[in-house]
């Protein structure tokens, strides 16, 4: 998609404080361009788009000859087939359709942690707002708008769940020119202040979609490992392809404190005072374990994962996730 960097971002014009140029960067768009969001596995639909549908039509790439029957459709046959077989057989084609991608962001109060101050020219989050800093969520958002600009360039539909102990906030899927920008609309008011409950989070998504679909799921995954586990299960169950982006603070990966001090968890687990330089190697272990845990379970499943720090650039994580994706997708074409 050589043109997206030069195509007008949605919403530049309307309420200033969302337009897109505050949640889009530049070198974001530029970063992203050669790039596009395939599926993994065949969508279902009936859209001209980019992505393998099950539905063979009469478009786009050779699937197999059947034979013909009355009433087909004679410029179909194949005239080659028949000057060697002398028999009659119509060309089938895969159609190929839009992709629905849903995205589901993690709200919960740990999301509002963030060591880095606020980006010039950010548009804002609730969550930003409220601490001063570029927090997990801003991040989250950040990427969410990016991935959803690209989408929609396809003419793919998104849609977007916000959640934390259930689905608190819901854009429905759409391609409309509109969407884009009722998607930052909704994610920049959130609040950033309850517990995570991915297993009710996974039942309610799971019961508003009936189609296969693209689910990028956008959290710190601070969540039982099983609980995890057993989310994606559903979700494979279904026959849903997922991403799994996991959103970091620099200061959760590397843990650089020095002093004593009161440490304070965000979801209501309590507080404690520690020396943080006489844990830093047990936490270390044990937050590598994690997302060393989070990821496996993601890969046996066939699952995209990605880690993302906070302090860093968004557009060269999500490219490199995408080519990643795209020759794994390529691959399976050619096998």
């Amino acid at each position: 998609m050589p043109e997206l960097a030069k195509t007008p971002a949605p919403g530049s014009s309307g309420n200033p404080g969302n337009r897109a140029e505050n949640y889009l960067a530049p070198e974001t768009l530029a970063q992203l361009a050669p790039f596009e969001l395939r599926a993994k596995m065949i969508v279902e639909g009936v859209m001209s788009g980019m992505h393998r549908s099950p539905y063979q039509g009469m478009a786009v790439e050779f699937a197999q000859h059947r034979q013909y029957v009355a009433g087909d459709d004679l410029k179909h046959l194949d005239w080659k087939v028949y000057g060697r077989s002398d028999k009659l057989y119509i060309k089938q084609y895969q159609q190929e359709t839009n992709l629905d991608v849903i995205m589901l962001i993690d709200a919960s109060a740990s999301m509002s942690y963030g060591t880095l101050g606020v980006k010039k020219g950010w548009g804002g989050t609730s969550a930003s707002k409220r601490k001063n800093a570029w927090t997990k969520f801003d991040h989250a958002t950040a990427v969410a708008v990016a991935v959803a600009y690209l989408c929609l360039q396809q003419q793919d539909r998104v849609g977007v769940a916000v959640f934390a102990d259930e689905i608190r906030a819901m854009v429905k899927r759409s391609s409309s020119r509109g969407q884009w920008k009722s998607i930052v609309n909704t994610l920049n008011v959130q609040p950033v202040d309850a517990k995570t409950n991915l297993a009710k989070v996974t039942d309610q998504a799971l019961g508003k979609v009936h189609n296969r679909a693209l689910f990028v799921i956008i959290s710190d995954f601070f969540e039982d490992i099983e609980a995890v586990r057993q989310s994606l299960a559903r979700f494979r169950h279904r026959r849903h392809d997922v991403i799994l982006l996991q959103v970091l603070d620099r200061q959760e990966l590397q843990f650089e404190f020095t002093q004593p001090a009161p440490f304070e968890g965000m979801e209501d687990e309590g507080r404690l005072k520690i020396d943080p330089r006489a844990l830093r190697r047990a936490y270390l272990e044990a937050i590598s374990s994690h997302m060393d845990a989070i990821a496996k379970a993601a890969l046996s499943f066939g699952f995209d994962y990605l880690r993302l720090n906070t302090h860093e650039s968004v557009g060269p994580a999500l490219s490199y996730l995408l080519a990643r994706r795209n020759a794994q997708v390529k691959r399976s074409k050619i096998g």
